[in-house]
């Protein structure tokens, strides 16, 4: 269930609400214009804002601070708090009620019901009622243009940003922590001298930025912010090669010790996307460099390209799967599956796994406000505990980060994110690398999928800088 409600008009609707955040717990086109589905998601939930379009493209709609409730039916519910609202251009209107008493009215046959003034649905239908003056004094033209033809009908549930007494991690926002982190990723050296580099496969669905954050990285060491992996917003993945990249510590500088490895974007479809038998041949070591993926068609032993003989250094070390934090609760069970399907196989392999929140800024307006409250935010922490729910991941194994879209300058904070980020990959490649050396010790040397029984049972613990070395 994709919001209709674009990143821009959200912002536009926030500034009217103050420091809040907006979860989506309704859409006619989705859960169908049933006024009993209505009240059995957007009863009892607290403030909600409505939102309605309509044929033309205008977008309008009401908030109540109050709950909806379907057993006051008949009922008007008092709240001085309430608005009506039109989010046409870039300059939202703001509509505020005139009779409070008559603020909101509960029916059992409608969808959310604003003084007599507004009505969005009706009778189990897509129909829209809008009487100015009606305890609301708006202008219709500017509302919604007289086009009473309603193409869909959102409510999202809104919840305050509020901050925790304590971060639940603990990172000095300072520029010595950032030399550290650097410095700790130029002099890493994998334990097994065979392996120059230590390689990470960066999985997720399309535009959660994966191609962003290697191309974050990349800036990072480059000194200002730069794109060479192909990203952007688009409805399919604009990754259609399997891409290796190494990062150089500087324009003209040494390749750093790890290669971030891009792929097409995962999808619930079976036939677009991301294949996971391609996946398992990328983590083995068989897929070559630019090879051209097709969704509908594997990667067979026999195709050209195909790497016959793979030896530690082709191999991945490490998984790091990318999700949008805006889209963590709106994951569909497939995809969902399909993850935990993707997991199992590379459990099997005895790869070490962690998960980087991307987007954080556009989840959390306390964030978005000042990326330093990440750690203080009790909304993201909340989304780190429901991936480690969804996913089986400790908490330990999250790792949030803001990757570059719209800067054309670095900024402190956001580096030392996606540091830290890259540091704990280097951690738990570390711990593939001790796996495999322990191995050698005890059998002859196999290029092949680790014992299940040797899988990591206990992660790297979550980066915490405090004066020491951030990588031992």
């Amino acid at each position: 269930m994709n919001p209709i409600l674009t990143k821009d008009q959200e912002k536009g609707l926030c500034t009217l609400l103050g420091k809040v955040r907006l979860r989506l717990l309704y859409k006619a086109s989705f859960h169908t214009y049933s006024s009993t589905t209505f009240h059995q998601r957007c009863d009892i939930q607290g403030p909600t804002v409505s939102v309605g379009y309509n044929s033309s493209g205008h977008v309008f709609g009401g908030y109540t601070s109050k709950d909806h409730d379907v057993a006051k039916t008949g009922q008007y519910v008092h709240d001085d708090q309430a608005f009506l609202f039109s989010l046409n251009g870039n300059n939202p209107v703001r509509y505020p009620v005139t009779n409070a008493q008559n603020a909101v009215k509960m029916q059992n046959t409608t969808g959310p019901y604003f003084g007599e003034a507004l009505v969005l649905m009706n009778n189990n239908s897509a129909t829209l009622t809008s009487n100015p003056g009606n305890y609301y004094n708006f202008n219709a033209a500017e509302m919604h243009g007289n086009n009473l033809a309603l193409t869909d009908c959102e409510v999202y549930k809104v919840e305050e940003c509020n901050t925790l007494e304590k971060p639940w991690r603990n990172i000095p926002w300072k520029a010595e922590t950032r030399k550290q982190l650097m410095d700790s990723v130029k002099l890493y050296k994998p334990v097994i001298s065979s392996v120059d580099q230590a390689r990470v496969l960066l999985i997720g669905p399309v535009g959660a930025g994966k191609s962003s954050f290697f191309n974050s990285i990349n800036s990072i060491f480059r000194g200002h912010v730069t794109s060479q992996a192909i990203s952007g917003s688009s409805g399919t993945s604009l990754t259609t090669q399997f891409r290796t990249y190494s990062v150089k510590a500087g324009r003209d500088g040494k390749p750093l010790p790890i290669v971030l490895c891009d792929t097409m974007g995962l999808e619930e479809t079976i036939g677009a996307g991301m294949d996971v038998d391609d996946i398992i041949s990328i983590l083995k070591g068989h897929v070559p460099d630019r090879y051209q993926f097709n969704p509908s068609v594997p990667l067979q032993a026999d195709a050209h390209g195909f790497r016959q003989s793979v030896k530690l250094q082709d191999r991945i070390h490490c998984v790091a799967y990318v999700l949008d934090t805006c889209k963590v609760s709106i994951m569909s069970t497939k995809f969902e599956e399909k993850l935990g399907a993707i997991r199992k196989r590379v459990n099997l392999l005895g790869i070490p796994q962690l998960v980087v929140l991307t987007k954080v800024d556009e989840a959390c307006p306390c964030v978005s406000d000042n990326i330093r409250d990440i750690y203080n935010s009790r909304y993201i922490k909340a989304k780190a505990q429901e991936v480690s729910g969804r996913l089986g991941v400790p908490v330990s194994c999250i790792v949030p980060v803001k990757n570059y879209n719209e800067e054309l300058e670095l900024d402190m904070s956001c580096d030392i994110l996606l540091l830290s980020a890259l540091v704990q990959m280097l951690r738990y490649a570390d711990n593939y690398f001790d796996e495999v050396s322990d191995q050698e010790k005890h059998e002859p040397v196999v290029i092949g999928p680790l014992h299940e029984a040797r899988v990591l049972k206990t992660p790297p613990p979550p980066l915490e800088i405090d004066g020491q070395e951030a990588h031992t």
